[in-house]
Parts: C-alpha cells; sequence; structure tokens
C-alpha cells in the first residue's frame, strides 16, 4: 500500500524527514520533549480534521457489528477480553 506524506496528503512519502521536525526550532528533529504542548493552558486539544481509513481491519468490525446485531456480546478482539486476575507470592524476608 502506498504511504503518503503527513503533511502533504497530495504526495507520496519519499522519507524526507520534514514530518519529524520540531516545530519550535526548525533546525531540530522532533525528540518528544513536549515543550511545543506546554502552554500554559488550563487544557490542551488537538482538532482532528480528518479520518483516514487504511481498509485494514474491516473485516472484524463487520464481524463484530454482525454479531452485536445478532445479540452474541462476545468481543472477538483480545484487547477487550478479561484478563485473569494475578496471583500475588509473598514477599522473602530476609
Amino acid at each position: 500500500m502506498t504511504k503518503y506524506c503527513v503533511l502533504d496528503e497530495t504526495k507520496i512519502c519519499d522519507d524526507c524527514g520534514e514530518c519529524a521536525v520540531c516545530d519550535l526550532d526548525p533546525n531540530k528533529l522532533c525528540d518528544n520533549c513536549m515543550k511545543c504542548l506546554q502552554t500554559g493552558a488550563d487544557y490542551n486539544a488537538v482538532e482532528i480534521d480528518e479520518i483516514i481509513d487504511d481498509g485494514t481491519g474491516g473485516a472484524m468490525f463487520d464481524q463484530l457489528r454482525q454479531d452485536l446485531a445478532e445479540g452474541d456480546d462476545d468481543q472477538p478482539f483480545d484487547c477487550f477480553k478479561p484478563k485473569p486476575p494475578k496471583q500475588y507470592m509473598p514477599k522473602k524476608h530476609i
């Protein structure tokens, strides 16, 4: 599947690295320092203007919709499966 540039949706990604440049210092690559998000505001928000569906996982979601419509509420996704309880081991005293 063709990967497109995150900054220009009409351009095929050529790994130029422009998307990894720091917003505050154009001479630096982003190192996730998060200084660009420290604005002093009470809250921060990210506006989502588009959701791009690459088509992967569609069959799983269709099956989930069908199961739920039929009253079957078992979740096909591993992340929703109940986790077994953790067993704690007593600490050994030295």
